[in-house]
């Protein structure tokens, strides 16, 4: 056991090295990106371009100028070299329009970008008229007027084509081809037009733009940069005034405003419907195939719609948009789904799911905790000794009626204290005057009281002791967790978990099986088993950890980069584990497959 810790926390530690020194080298790559774009934008900003008795000495053959021009529509990082080379041996003063037409039509990639951003940034340099074509040629995607021509075609290519033509436009305004920030306020205030939210597909499009320009362009919105101080010096130089700042974050923010309230009305929609459906299957047993399309629509727009506030809110730096939940997400699945007891139709189909009978031994057989442990501490059944006291007072109120009952509890302990002296005891009290009686009837009340409230102050202590002897078990039970990697150790700490069974102790065993080092994968089918096992008697806890991971992975699945891959993996794999105990319902792991 040991030697697993140590060989887990230097494999962390590995990684954690690893981790620093990939950092490092992404901020290198960054500051380098950033220099050679500074020195760019410098030698744009003050172009030296040649005179026309150079430009003569070039090739202005209609041939050469031609076939260059065609390779401008397929701008790309691996013939970037090979296309600045031939710009500089030709002279397309007379065909400087052509060109602007070329790149405009290229369909770039992302990756294109930077190679589009250097074949700009020469022929800038050189031809004085190139640059304003160019812009009010990219422009036109934006605002296309009204030719039938824009009206038709393939939505997915324009927004595509928009999302391209932003990424250049930025790109050349921080390189300095263009100059004049006002044409982004431009783009901005269309895309955030209200009048565009009657449209679905239009407001997705937008959506995907906005959070795009909100990532590449935060120095338009007063955003911080990761690593300031490789930007700062980048930036300085941008005319952005702090008017058209507080421009561009009054759009943003007014339209997410709009966006997350049309969001809210579309998850009250598919929720009625979820309700409906949710009627429909308890009545029919299944849906309409009419009903059924019809919700995976909404429910695909939904998400999609919920997908693309988020971004938007992250790249704004905000936080997503959390819509009201009860205790299931915007999912219909049927109890069949989630059932533990829910097997297929022919059982040889479902032993094939297993590569052997240890791994289907595994996932199936699990102990039955009510032969290992009494059913009070199950919560299915009241313990009996709570009648005890009843009948405790209700005994001497039959022998000693009224207000005779002064000594009930007294007499009783010492009976079992000593109970050689009862017959004694006996005699005497038969012996005694009935004016004793009398004076033990008018005993002064205020010393029972006295003892009525240490006995309870004692009850009190007590369960003081034992609620802290019950903690520091269940801290040390939790603390054994990792190192159950096998089927007999997880059984018996789930067996002795049972003996610590409350409400506030189930939710700290979900947390700690929820916080499994993300380094730890091999525990996940323990964990998972632990899981099954207490669900059969305590159902809270399986629908506890199910809500957390969903809600974990819904979160890591809007982060688009990398660095939390390992904690995506370990999400994803538990939620996996759960599923073959029956415990995640095939529903939700569909539906994470869906997103993926």
């Amino acid at each position: 056991m040991d030697h697993h810790e140590d060989e887990c926390r230097v494999g962390g530690e590995s990684h954690s090295k690893q981790d620093d020194e990939e950092a490092v080298a992404r901020l290198e790559e960054t500051r380098k990106l950033m220099e050679a774009k500074l020195a760019l934008r410098q030698t744009n900003l003050n172009p030296e371009r040649p005179d026309a008795g150079f430009l003569r000495t070039l090739d202005s053959s209609i041939k050469r100028n031609t076939a260059v021009i065609k390779k401008l529509k397929q701008i790309n990082e691996e013939q970037k070299e090979g296309l600045v080379e031939e710009l500089r041996n030709v002279n397309l003063s007379k065909f400087v329009s052509e060109a602007v037409t070329a790149i405009c039509d290229a369909k770039l990639k992302t990756s294109d970008i930077q190679a589009a951003v250097q074949i700009c940034s020469l022929l800038h340099q050189r031809y004085k008229d190139f640059s304003p074509s160019l812009v009010q040629g990219l422009l036109r995607v934006f605002f296309p007027g009204k030719s039938g021509e824009d009206l038709d075609g393939d939505r997915n290519l324009k927004a595509m084509k928009k999302r391209s033509s932003l990424k250049l436009l930025l790109e050349l305004y921080f390189v300095g081809v263009v100059e004049d920030s006002t044409i982004f306020i431009n783009i901005i205030k269309d895309l955030t037009s209200l009048e565009h939210l009657k449209d679905r597909d239009a407001t997705q499009t937008n959506l995907t733009l906005l959070g795009s320009f909100a990532r590449q362009g935060r120095v338009f919105l007063g955003l911080p940069h990761s690593g300031q101080e490789i930007y700062e010096e980048f930036f300085k130089g941008l005319n952005v005034t702090a008017d058209q700042k507080k421009t561009f974050r009054k759009a943003f923010h007014s339209y997410y405003e709009a966006v997350a309230e049309l969001l809210q009305c579309e998850h009250a929609s598919l929720r009625q419907m979820e309700h409906e459906n949710a009627k429909i299957l308890n009545a029919k047993g299944e849906l309409s195939d009419e009903n059924a399309t019809a919700y995976e629509k909404l429910r695909k727009s939904y998400d999609h719609l919920y997908r693309n506030v988020s971004s938007l809110a992250e790249a704004l730096d905000m936080q997503p948009p959390v819509m009201p939940e009860d205790s299931h997400t915007t999912r219909v699945t049927s109890r069949e789904d989630s059932s533990p007891h829910a097997v297929g139709k022919d059982s040889s189909v479902l032993e094939a799911l297993w590569d052997d009978e240890d791994t289907r031994a595994f996932y199936e057989g699990l102990p039955d905790l009510r032969a290992f442990v009494p059913a009070v501490l199950l919560g299915e059944a009241e313990p009996k000794m709570s009648d005890q006291p009843v009948k405790t007072q209700e005994q001497p109120s039959e022998l000693a009626p009224g207000s005779d009952q002064v000594q009930p509890t007294q007499d009783t302990v010492e009976v079992h204290a000593d109970s050689g002296n009862l017959q004694d005891g006996k005699l005497v009290e038969k012996g005694k005057d009935k004016e004793e009686k009398d004076k033990e009837k008018f005993k002064d009340p205020e010393k029972e009281k006295g003892k009525e409230k240490d006995t309870e102050r004692k009850g009190e202590n007590e369960k003081e002791k034992l609620k802290s002897l019950e903690g520091t078990n269940l801290d040390a039970l939790l603390q054994r967790l990792p190192g159950c990697v096998s089927r007999d150790l997880i059984d018996q700490l789930t067996v002795e978990f049972c003996y610590l069974n409350s409400k506030s102790n189930r939710k700290k065993l979900v947390r700690a099986l929820f916080n499994v080092p993300r380094t730890s994968l091999e525990l996940l089918p323990y964990y998972s088993r632990m899981v099954a096992t207490l669900s059969t008697c305590m159902k809270d806890v399986s629908s506890m950890l199910l809500q957390m991971l969903e809600e974990e992975f819904n979160f890591l699945i809007n982060k688009k980069d990398q660095m939390n891959i390992e904690t995506k993996i370990r999400n994803i794999r538990f939620i996996g584990e759960l599923c073959k105990f029956r415990i995640a319902p095939a529903g939700l792991v569909f539906s994470c497959l869906k997103v993926y």
